[in-house]
């Protein structure tokens, strides 16, 4: 075996244990899912067939995450080469920052109709299964148009976050008939585990993406109603916008830290923010002193956290300095600000000189990193009556500053939190991994990656470490289950320290390691009801 861990060890409690295969391998946040991808997996599809079945039964089981009014972004690796997908939406072309300013926004709402971008699913399967996948995309949706219509039962996490959802959007259409479509698609008299839900809209919808390869949805009947909607209830979203939106495909970036190459997309997602930490890192060593280890790890995120801030926008319509950002010299700079105490970060000069996450594997090398998102939950909580399809709040990260390089602005993506990742170790592809939660992810990667590259974990135990996040200022919050010793250093050291009753904001991730001989080793999140498939 060439993995470079001890698959018999498990340093922290957990109800997982490594999954081995050799044949495929789907890694996904629910059951259901990860057994549609072997499912198609045994039906003669690859690992992107596989990916694309459990991306389409996710937005039917877990609605609470995603769904086929949001992005994705993704990382490929097939025949010796690492692709990148950027599904992102822009802004509608008929809305300003001006206009939101003009309505009294200081910022850009949450919920409602000035949130919504194009959303970016649809088109990004429609690319995946056009340019990689064996089967026709209709047999592809075909586990999550049977879940859909037939129903399927809640997981425990999917049943907690769906009744919070209930709670909120239930208030919302008291207050504002925009919001009724929300509950006669996804309102549910309980949300408990196990409850049995069926989504037939939605159904309908699936197989229409599915029959048309995803054109229905920027440039046919679900275009057409979906502009209609939007447009008729005082948005901006149209269907000219939607005809007008193509997936970009992009070039990934990477560091090396360690043994590995860590590789994430370009802005405008910010998995940006996990090589700029993790350039600061690799200039300290992590096994001389454990507890001043920990400390620089968060600092160098905060750091990475403030430069993402200030420079993360959509490359299409702002200078983003991709190598002066990466360059060495600017880690290094970066890294000379990190002292024994905590500190606020500021962005540097480099010019000075909820999301759903899923991998899979076949047995011929194939490997898929695939992420996708409605951002906050459901989203913007706007349904289109009749379809299943909840458009997405990215718009909310937009700014409303006009000196930011993230200022909304028309025909603009906005800054994004979704981000896969993957790991080549030796000069050799290892795999495909990630953490997924808003601005938990880059941390959660960093995490994820250290806990591999620094102190030989293995996936499983990576994913099951206790995890801080860092919240802004000084505040930094711990899992109930991290070690004391290490949370009485970090206060010490300056860090407002609070420990957190409830784990969901700290990431749930996936990862999918290939040894040299072909063997799969997958693992999974405690953090949520995920399962590792394998053929």
């Amino acid at each position: 075996m060439a993995f470079p861990f001890n698959s018999q060890r498990y340093s922290f409690p957990s109800r997982r244990r490594l999954v081995f295969g050799k044949n495929g391998m789907v890694a996904a946040s629910n059951p259901l899912a990860a057994g549609a991808g072997i499912e198609v997996l045994k039906a003669g599809g690859n690992a992107v067939d596989a990916a694309l079945a459990a991306a389409a039964v996710l937005t039917v089981v877990e609605p609470t995450s995603n769904g086929l009014g949001g992005d994705a972004f993704a990382l490929v690796h097939t025949g010796g080469k690492l692709y990148g997908l950027n599904s992102s939406g822009p802004c509608p072309a008929g809305l300003t920052a001006q206009t939101l300013r003009d309505e009294g926004h200081s910022s850009v709402p949450a919920r409602g109709l000035a949130p919504i971008t194009v959303p970016g699913v649809p088109a990004a399967w429609g690319a995946l299964s056009k340019k990689f996948g064996r089967l026709p995309l209709a047999d592809v949706l075909r586990p999550a148009v049977r879940y859909a219509r037939g129903g399927f039962p809640l997981q425990p996490k999917v049943a907690q976050l769906w009744k919070a959802a209930q709670e909120l959007f239930s208030a919302l259409a008291r207050e504002n008939g925009l919001f009724a479509p929300w509950l006669q698609t996804f309102g549910l008299a309980e949300a408990e585990p196990g409850e049995l839900v069926t989504l037939k809209d939605h159904a309908e919808t699936l197989e229409e993406i599915g029959r048309t390869g995803g054109e229905s949805f920027y440039r046919g009947e679900l275009a057409r109603q979906i502009g209609s909607f939007v447009r008729s209830s005082g948005g901006w979203l149209s269907a000219e916008d939607l005809a007008a939106f193509s997936p970009e495909w992009v070039e990934p970036l990477s560091v090396p830290y360690r043994n590995y190459q860590v590789f994430e997309l370009p802005p405008n997602g910010h998995g940006l923010t996990v090589l700029l930490a993790l350039n600061i890192l690799r200039g300290f060593e992590p096994t001389r002193d454990r507890e001043l280890f920990l400390h620089q790890t968060v600092e160098a995120m905060k750091l990475a956290f403030a430069d993402a801030k200030a420079y993360i926008a959509d490359p299409r319509q702002a200078d983003v300095p991709l190598a002066d950002l990466l360059s060495e010299g600017y880690a290094e700079r970066r890294r000379a600000l990190i002292r024994n105490r905590a500190e606020l970060p500021c962005p540097g000069s480099p010019r000075c000189g909820g999301t759903v996450y899923l991998a899979s594997a076949d047995g011929d090398g194939n490997m898929v990193s695939y992420i996708q998102s409605n951002y906050m939950g459901f989203g913007s909580g706007v349904v289109v009556p009749g379809t299943g399809i909840a458009l997405h709040n990215r718009g909310a990260n937009f700014s409303l500053d006009p000196a930011s390089p993230n200022c909304l602005a028309p025909g603009k993506r906005p800054y994004h939190t979704i981000i896969p990742g993957f790991l080549c170790r030796d000069g050799q592809p290892f795999g495909p991994f990630g953490v997924m939660g808003a601005f938990m992810q880059p941390q959660g990667h960093v995490q994820v990656v250290s806990s591999l590259a620094d102190d030989g974990l293995n996936p499983q135990e990576a994913l099951d470490r206790p995890r801080w996040q860092w919240t802004g200022g000084l505040s930094l919050e711990l899992e109930q289950t991290f070690p004391n010793d290490l949370a009485l250093s970090l206060k010490d050291r300056g860090h407002q320290v609070t420990v957190s009753a409830d784990d969901t904001s700290f990431g749930r991730g996936q990862v999918i390691l290939r040894d040299g001989s072909g063997v799969l080793c997958g693992a999974t999140e405690p953090r949520t009801d995920g399962a590792v498939a394998v053929w």
